[in-house]
């Protein structure tokens, strides 16, 4: 009976790993079920015996590399708690996860592209840590009274196209331009910019050369 158990786990692991692999390079709708059965070499049938759709089987993959992600608030609280220096270490998170794992990267650049509401939304969310923070935090500041140099959903607009087309660019296109800026240093950068960019100081300094 466990050996039974652990086959259909496995099953159903090698089911997700390649549905992550197609999806990624395809997207959603440019696989099928048929698809993903003759990359592991079984009938459809036995996909749907794991998974009853097409979208349960991409929403399982999305959901495994969720579970994955780490949280931001130890790198909130692991500092200075400006909002420059805050941002920072996010940032150098979030990029460290996506380095790690750039599948992640190419389904959320095919779903802007295949334009689906659902899965668009799931991504979003993926950024509404940051999009939060950074639109509160200009907003607080212009209660308060002071000048805020771009509207707070442009600012985080801005943020979320730059840190996800450099990091395509390294991580997904493999750049030759990247090749010898390792990713926690073309974030840093990436940030100081930003941060320039919408009237904010830069916050602290990376803690290496």
């Amino acid at each position: 009976m466990a050996g039974r158990r652990l086959k259909a786990a496995e099953r159903r692991a090698s089911i997700l790993a390649v549905a992550r692999v197609l999806f990624a390079d395809q997207g959603y709708h440019g696989v099928s079920v048929d698809d993903i059965a003759r990359r592991l070499g079984v009938s459809p049938a036995v996909l749907y015996r794991h998974f009853e759709s097409k979208a349960a089987l991409y929403e399982a993959v999305l959901e495994e590399m969720t579970a994955r992600r780490q949280s931001y608030i130890d790198a909130a609280l692991a500092g200075p708690d400006d909002f420059g220096s805050v941002l920072r270490r996010m940032a150098q998170v979030f990029a460290a996860n996506l380095a790690r794992d750039p599948d992640y990267l190419r389904m959320e650049m095919q779903a802007a592209l295949e334009g689906g509401e659902t899965w668009q939304r799931f991504f979003r969310h993926r950024w509404k840590s940051f999009t939060d923070f950074i639109e509160e935090h200009l907003r607080e500041r212009a209660r308060e009274g002071h000048p805020v140099a771009v509207t707070p959903v442009v600012a985080s607009t801005l943020f979320q196209g730059m840190i996800r087309e450099a990091l395509y660019a390294k991580c997904v296109q493999e750049d030759e331009r990247f090749r010898h800026l390792e990713v926690p240093a073309l974030v840093d950068q990436l940030i100081t910019l930003f941060l320039r960019a919408i009237g904010e100081t830069e916050g602290a300094p990376p803690t290496s050369a």
